[in-house]
């Protein structure tokens, strides 16, 4: 499960009852990287920061971080989702945008902390998200994000058939390996702080495991 995996799904309830359901959904396929997330980085963050959340979908992980005083900011592409969260009333500012599409609509240094949560997995070359998110952090900012986990000797690649999104088309699921993960943190100014491993259902039986990481890093200062 991931914040993303029902972005083309057609909501014809309400903003709350759609909310409920898919946050009903994310529960029940044992989706429970926004808690892994929160876990490993709340500690190096205090009440009052601004957090932005790339990839906000619904809003799973932001809840998190608002209910502990921080200030939610949100990109995502999807507007559906975007109107979701809006109607939990957790976020001071959200912005339509798309990830793959450099700068993101924040100004350099402007961010306190930065989270992007079952997201990556979608992406076969994140490093947009890593170089916005080491230009947005001011110094010394938390970046906390997940990704699939790529072992040696593991495919890439893992197509997701409908059976497993729940969403109406095919997707692809990329895996990356923690040597390229190290080489995106070097290259965006990040070090990294500590990680954790933990797997992700794909399906409600928990048939198919797409084993994923949980990571959380620093941004240098600037010179």
């Amino acid at each position: 499960m991931t914040e993303n995996n029902l972005s083309t799904k057609k909501y014809a309830a309400g903003p709350d009852e759609s909310a409920n359901e898919y946050d009903r959904s994310a529960a029940d396929q044992g989706w429970h990287g926004p808690e892994v997330v929160f876990g490993l980085s709340f500690e190096f963050m205090n009440p009052g920061d601004s957090l932005l959340d790339l990839g906000i979908g619904t809003g799973l992980a932001a809840a998190l971080f608002h209910k502990a005083g921080l200030s939610v900011h949100g990109m995502d592409i999807s507007p559906p989702l975007l109107d979701i969260c809006l109607a939990k009333r957790i976020t001071a500012e959200i912005k339509p945008a798309d990830l793959r599409v450099e700068p993101y609509p924040w100004a350099a240094e402007s961010m306190d902390h930065a989270v992007c949560v079952g997201v990556l997995n979608f992406f076969r070359d994140p490093g947009p998200v890593f170089r916005e998110a080491g230009r947005i952090l001011r110094d010394r900012g938390i970046f906390a994000f997940t990704v699939g986990d790529r072992a040696p000797g593991d495919e890439a690649e893992i197509p997701v058939g409908r059976e497993h999104t729940g969403s109406d088309e095919r997707v692809t699921m990329y895996r990356h390996g923690e040597t390229e993960v190290a080489a995106w943190l070097e290259d965006c100014r990040f070090t990294r702080l500590r990680s954790l491993g933990f797997s992700v259902p794909l399906d409600r039986e928990r048939t198919v495991i797409l084993p994923a990481r949980a990571y959380v890093v620093r941004r240098n200062p600037r010179a």
